[in-house]
C-alpha cells in the first residue's frame, strides 16, 4: 500500500512563504535596528555621564585646594534636576598619606547612599556598566597635579524607557507592514492558483470522460500559459495514440490467434524433446558414476601394483636367505649324522646363519613398514566418521605407497608443515586427493628427471585449514584450464589418460570433505592448486 503523502494548497502555501519570509526579514532587520538604537543610545548616556563627570572634576579643583566644602556642597544640590546621576563622591587626596580621603558626596532623592570607592579609583578609570548602573571615576587636576577624584554613579532608566518606546513603535510598525503584505500576497496568489485550478478542472475532467479534443485556455501568466500549451500538446498526441493503439490492437489479435496454433505445436514437440533429454541425461549420470568408480579402482590398482612391487624385494632377498640357510643347515645335518662334524664348520655355519637370520629380519621389517604404510593409505569406502589426522605423516605415507611410480622423475617434496600439526577430518578422501595430485605432476608435469619439485604449503586460517600444492612442471595446456575439473578432460587423449583424476579430486574436496579447491590461472611455472577444507 503506498504512503500517504500529506498535501498542501498552492493558495495556503504561497501566502504563508510570503508571510514567512517578510515576518523573518522584519524581525532580522527590526532585531538590528533596536540592537544599534540602543548601543547608540546607552553609548551616548556613558558619554553624557563622562562629560558630567569632567565638569564636577574641573568645578572641584578650587574647592579642594582650599578646602571648602560647602560651595562644593551647593554646587553638588543642583544635580537634582538631572535624573541620569544618582550618586557623586568628591575624594581629596591627605597630604600627609597621599592617599583619597572622603571630601564630600551627593544622593540624587530617594537614592540610597554608595559605599566609599577609594579602594577601585583603578578599576574605575572607564565607565563600567553594573546591574543597570554606570559607575566612573575623574582625577581632579590643578596645575596638572591630581588633588582629588570624582565618583559619580548614573542609572541606565532612561535607556530602559527608550528600549520599551522602541519596542512598542517596532511591533505596531511590524503589525502594519504584515498586514499589508498580507493583502498583497492574496492578490498575488489568486492571479497564480485560479489559472491553475481551472487546469486542474480540465484535467479531471479528461480523466473521468477521456474527452481528448479539450484545449487549455491561455492566461496572464507566462509560466501557466506554457503549462497549458504543453498541455494541449500532450492531449493531442494522446488522442493519436489512442487511434493508432487501436489500430496495433486489432492487428495484435489476429496476429494473437495465429500465434497460438504454432505455440501449441511447439510445445507439444518441446515436452518430447525435454522428456528424451531427460533419460539421455540420467543415463549419462550413472555412466559418468560407473567411470569415476573404475577410475578410483584404476588408481587403487596402480597403487596396489606399486606396493606390490616394492614388497617383492625385501621378501625375495628374504627366501633367498632362507634358502641358503636351509642348505647349510642340511650340510650341517650331514656332517652330524656322518659323525664328521668340525668345530671350524659348525663355527663358520653359526656366523654364516647369523648373517642370514639378519638378512631375513632386516628385509621382513622393510616389507612389513611398507604394508603398514599401505594400510594406511590404502584406498577403502569412506565411511563418513572424521579421525586425528597428521597431516605431514599422511602426506609421507602416500609418498612411500607411490614410490614406483615416482622413479622416472624422481621430484625433490617439500612439505612446509609443522610435524605435529594434527587436524580432525577424513584421512581417506584426503590421501586420495594427496596421491592424484602427486600423479597428476609426475605424468603430466615433470617431462624430465632433473630439477623437478613439488611443495605443499600447509596454513591455518581460522576453523580452516588451506592447502597450497605447487610443482613446477611444464603446467596445464591453455585448452584445458578452465575445464580442468570437467570429467573427461586431458590433454593426453589416447595415451593411457581418463581425464577423470582432477575430477575425482574435485569431487573428494567439495563433496566427501565439504570444502573448495582452486586453480591458480596465472600460476607459472607448473600449477598452483589451493585447497580449503573445514
Amino acid at each position: 500500500m503506498p504512503k500517504k503523502v500529506h498535501q498542501k494548497s498552492i493558495r495556503k502555501a504561497l501566502i504563508n512563504t510570503i508571510m514567512l519570509i517578510t515576518a523573518i526579514c522584519l524581525t532580522l532587520s527590526v532585531s538590528i535596528s533596536t540592537y544599534m538604537s540602543v548601543k547608540e543610545q546607552k553609548e551616548l548616556i556613558i558619554n553624557k555621564l563622562v562629560i558630567l563627570s569632567d565638569i564636577v572634576a574641573f568645578d572641584a579643583a578650587g574647592s579642594l585646594v582650599k578646602d571648602d566644602r560647602k560651595t562644593e556642597e551647593k554646587r553638588l544640590k543642583s544635580f537634582d534636576k538631572i535624573p541620569l546621576v544618582k550618586n557623586i563622591h568628591i575624594y581629596a587626596i591627605e597630604k600627609t598619606s597621599s592617599k583619597p580621603v572622603f571630601f564630600i558626596s551627593f544622593n540624587a532623592k530617594k537614592t540610597p547612599p554608595v559605599p566609599l570607592r577609594v579602594d577601585s579609583i583603578k578599576e574605575l578609570n572607564e565607565p563600567r556598566v553594573t546591574n543597570n548602573y554606570i559607575e566612573l571615576i575623574t582625577p581632579v587636576l590643578n596645575n596638572e597635579q591630581v588633588v582629588g577624584y570624582v565618583y559619580m554613579r548614573g542609572s541606565l532608566e532612561s535607556l530602559d524607557e527608550f528600549i520599551k518606546q522602541k519596542i512598542i513603535i517596532d511591533i505596531f510598525l511590524t503589525l502594519f507592514i504584515l498586514f499589508f503584505v498580507y493583502f498583497i500576497a492574496i492578490k498575488t496568489q489568486k492571479s497564480i492558483a485560479n489559472p491553475i485550478e481551472h487546469l486542474s478542472v480540465l484535467l479531471q475532467d479528461v480523466s473521468k470522460n477521456h474527452n481528448y479534443d479539450v484545449r487549455a485556455p491561455s492566461t496572464s501568466v507566462k509560466e501557466v500559459t506554457a503549462l497549458s500549451n504543453s498541455l494541449n500538446i500532450m492531449l493531442t498526441r494522446t488522442r493519436k495514440q489512442i487511434e493508432r493503439h487501436e489500430k496495433d490492437k486489432l492487428e495484435i489479435k489476429q496476429l494473437n490467434q495465429s500465434l497460438e496454433e504454432k505455440v501449441s505445436q511447439r510445445t507439444i514437440a518441446l515436452r518430447e524433446a525435454n522428456q528424451e533429454l531427460l533419460s539421455t541425461l540420467e543415463r549419462m549420470h550413472q555412466y559418468q558414476e560407473q567411470i569415476v568408480e573404475n577410475e578410483k579402482m584404476a588408481s587403487l590398482g596402480q597403487m596396489v601394483a606399486g606396493v606390490a612391487h616394492e614388497v617383492n624385494t625385501p621378501i625375495g632377498l628374504g627366501i633367498t636367505g632362507s634358502t641358503l640357510l636351509r642348505d647349510k643347515l642340511a650340510d650341517i645335518q650331514l656332517s652330524f649324522d656322518n659323525k664328521s662334524l668340525t668345530s671350524n664348520q659348525l663355527k663358520r655355519f653359526i656366523d654364516e646363519g647369523i648373517e642370514n637370520l639378519d638378512l631375513i629380519y632386516r628385509n621382513l621389517n622393510r616389507a612389513a613398514d611398507l604394508i603398514s604404510n599401505f594400510k594406511k593409505v590404502a584406498v577403502i569406502q569412506d565411511d563418513g566418521i572424521k579421525t586425528h589426522v597428521n597431516i605431514h605423516r599422511l602426506i609421507s605415507d602416500v609418498l612411500m605407497s607411490i614410490q614406483s611410480e615416482l622413479i622416472k622423475s624422481k621430484p625433490n617434496v617439500v612439505i612446509n608443515c609443522p610435524s605435529d600439526l594434527t587436524i580432525e577430518s577424513k584421512s581417506e578422501p584426503l590421501q586420495q586427493i594427496f596421491q592424484q595430485l602427486i600423479l597428476n605432476s609426475a605424468i603430466h608435469g615433470f617431462s624430465n628427471s632433473e630439477n623437478n619439485e613439488i611443495k605443499f604449503d600447509i596454513e591455518i586460517t581460522g576453523p580452516q585449514i588451506k592447502i597450497i600444492y605447487t610443482d613446477n612442471g611444464q603446467g596445464v595446456d591453455k585448452n584445458v584450464k578452465n575445464r580442468i575439473f570437467d570429467p573427461f578432460v586431458t590433454s593426453k587423449r589416447g595415451q593411457g589418460a581418463s581425464g577423470l583424476g582432477m575430477h575425482l579430486v574435485y569431487n573428494l574436496v567439495t563433496q566427501a570433505l565439504g570444502g573448495h579447491i582452486l586453480y591458480d590461472l596465472d600460476a607459472k611455472p607448473g600449477v598452483r592448486f589451493v585447497i580449503t577444507i573445514p
